[in-house]
């Protein structure tokens, strides 16, 4: 069996330094669709050096791309084949706003293995921390098809009730054709969205965004429109990528808003409202 669970959960948490400058922040913010219109001055707060405040899904990213699949695939314990490999789901909780440019320890480890049947789930935890203490904690759910099946605990159950009642807020969110070319020049260089033959390898027709792009997208939706564009409010923010998006086509966005936390749903408006996000929630001030 390629996925060694008591291995992989047994092994030495590994430990990195992480260095982010304003560069890194402004092409990520990029990456993401910022910057429309480009003298906005909400958009510039963005993408200009003088005026930046850092988006929190840039956590995902900071310094070494997409940590929580990369390197939890690299873990002691995991030999998987990338074309198997699907990014299922995301929980970042933020300990204080990120800076625009700095230097942390990242300490990550396989926090969990699950045996969905026929496929694994690995829970890859990211705790990252500078020399004034935590400053966010990532967990990336990667699922890992036709690699389960051994007996193992099928884990707890990430899906919520359907939020009640009409969104508060509606907003649609263009894909530009070449926007997971930009996005991987944050870090991740996995071939499935850019290389047409391994997206059919992998079974897709063509090159598919990043769900963290999109979960970026999402995140930045939701500060614009209902945070006032404070980054600072957010707390935390989960998801579950339930379908794939592909670059060219809308997101649209569906939000239901409360004092402490915001639903959101995401759909591809091109298909009919495929699901692409579910089970998504903000937590904010």
């Amino acid at each position: 069996m390629p996925i060694d669970a008591a291995k992989a959960l047994a092994a030495e948490p590994r430990t990195g330094e992480l260095t982010w400058t304003t560069k890194d922040v402004q092409l990520y913010h990029l990456g993401i669709g910022a910057g429309i219109p480009a003298t906005d001055p909400d958009e510039l707060r963005y993408t200009l050096e003088s005026r930046l405040h850092v988006l929190p899904s840039f956590a995902t990213v900071a310094g070494s791309g997409s940590p929580g699949v990369i390197s939890g695939l690299s873990m002691p314990g995991i030999d998987v084949d990338l074309a198997k490999v699907l990014h299922g789901g995301q929980s970042l909780t933020l300990h204080r706003p990120i800076p625009a440019q700095g230097t942390a320890t990242a300490t990550g480890r396989i926090a969990a293995v699950y045996d969905k049947g026929k496929a694994a789930v690995l829970v890859m935890r990211t705790e990252v921390a500078d020399t004034d203490g935590p400053l966010w904690t990532n967990d990336a759910q990667i699922f890992v098809r036709g690699e389960g099946g051994w007996g193992g605990d099928r884990g707890p159950s990430t899906r919520l009730d359907e939020p009640t009642g009409e969104p508060d807020r509606i907003v649609e969110r263009p894909i530009r054709e070449d926007q997971a070319l930009l996005y991987r020049l944050s870090g991740d260089w996995n071939p499935l969205h850019a290389d047409p033959e391994f997206a059919k390898l992998a079974g897709f027709e063509k090159p598919i965004l990043h769900g963290l792009c999109t979960y970026g997208m999402t995140l930045k939706a939701v500060v614009d429109t209902l945070l006032g564009g404070d980054v600072g409010r957010v707390r935390s923010y989960t998801t579950r990528f339930a379908g794939v998006v592909y670059p060219g086509e809308t997101l649209r966005v569906r939000m239901w808003h409360t004092a402490e936390s915001t639903r959101v749903a995401v759909s591809a408006v091109e298909r009919g409202d495929a699901p692409v996000l579910a089970d998504t929630v903000v937590e904010h001030s």
